[in-house]
């Protein structure tokens, strides 16, 4: 077969064609992780393993609050710091792991309506030049004329249970499917709205590849709401926003959530998403089991555990002849199951780039 562009090749894989060689895609690790890499022999640029995955171009800061909330420091020790981030949680953070220790959320933005109403009326307003640069048009359209996959991930603030999240934290959040719901609607329908103001103006410049909600609402045994509550409020928006999408030419639209998000699958297919990633396999998520149950309609990126590196070439290797048949049979693009933290070497990180760029060559 002759050779593909990364283009090609993305959209051969995703539509069950026949590809060249399997598309796979590098997820990086820890900033903790890159530390250790460099001083393994690690040197960005000259070794990257990351060169032999196949390029793309997905980008999710255009949706953060805008302009963001200045970062103000409440207190700090010798261990932790108290400050407000940029989208106004204050949060208390390690300092010797500030990029991948687990912080505590102090407080949100948001308690009530008219806080949310304010939020959203200064930070939530769908205006590219600001967002992207005023030379927005012209960005894009360098973006597109790459022969890569585009995408839009709206990365934490676009979705409706994630950007939700970020604005009143979690503990509130689910706790307003049953107190107020018409809050939480008022909340779904202008992210909604957000969501296709930004996406009509991108749309009108440049066709995109993809485009990607953020959620993030599983954890290890389960997902943080019910399907019926999902199905129910969440449903409906994502119905809306996929409707307009697909009338604008996006074929491939799909969700990102970590944990165990399998009762939620079904809710997701139905309101018209195609893929899904990263499927975390210490969360029970397993690609097979996946493609199995639910068919050639639903398209998975990711599922390789990355737990297999941290422990040498021949788990490596058992994990990647785990995942192989996926490969074979197309519309899954594999990566690891999330960003690799530090107890994956250089050397073994290496090995899994190297064996996994072979694999897909070989088909």
């Amino acid at each position: 077969m002759a050779s593909m562009t990364a283009l090609q090749r993305f959209h051969a894989c995703m539509d069950y064609k026949p590809v060249d060689q399997v598309p796979f895609w590098d997820w990086g690790g820890w900033p903790e992780t890159i530390e250790r890499w460099k001083q393994e022999g690690y040197q960005p640029g000259v070794n990257d393993p990351a060169v032999l995955a196949d390029r793309r171009n997905f980008f999710g800061h255009w949706f953060f609050p805008q302009p963001p909330f200045e970062h103000r420091v409440v207190s700090e020790d010798d261990r932790y710091i108290i400050y407000y981030n940029h989208e106004g949680i204050l949060m208390k953070e390690r300092k010797d792991q500030p990029m991948s220790s687990m912080p505590q959320f102090l407080k949100f933005p948001v308690e009530d309506r008219a806080e949310f109403r304010s939020f959203w009326r200064e930070r939530m307003q769908p205006d590219l030049a600001q967002r992207i640069g005023p030379d927005w048009r012209a960005q894009l359209q360098q973006l597109r004329a790459e022969p890569i996959p585009l995408g839009v991930i709206s990365d934490r603030w676009g979705g409706f249970f994630g950007p939700l999240r970020n604005m009143v934290g979690v503990e509130k959040l689910c706790l307003l499917f049953y107190d107020d719901p018409a809050f939480l609607e008022e909340m779904m329908d202008a992210n909604a709205d957000f969501i296709i103001a930004m996406m009509a103006q991108i749309l009108d410049v440049i066709e995109i590849d993809a485009f990607i909600f953020w959620e993030d609402m599983g954890y290890k045994s389960g997902p943080l709401i019910s399907p019926a509550m999902a199905r129910r409020y969440m449903l409906p928006r994502y119905r809306r926003v996929v409707d307009y999408l697909r009338a604008r030419g996006v074929r491939h639209i799909g969700l990102d959530s970590d944990g165990q998000i399998d009762p939620l699958i079904p809710v997701w297919l139905d309101a018209g998403l195609n893929f899904l990633y990263p499927f975390e396999v210490q969360a029970g998520m397993d690609v097979l089991a996946v493609r199995q149950k639910y068919g050639r309609d639903l398209r998975l990126w990711g599922g390789v555990d990355k737990r297999a590196l941290a422990q040498g070439p021949a788990a490596i290797e058992e994990e990647l002849a785990r995942v192989r048949p996926l490969m074979l049979a197309g519309g899954y693009i594999p990566h690891t199951d999330h960003s690799c933290p530090p107890d994956i070497s250089f050397a073994n990180y290496g090995y899994f780039m190297k064996r996994l760029s072979e694999i897909c060559q070989q088909g």
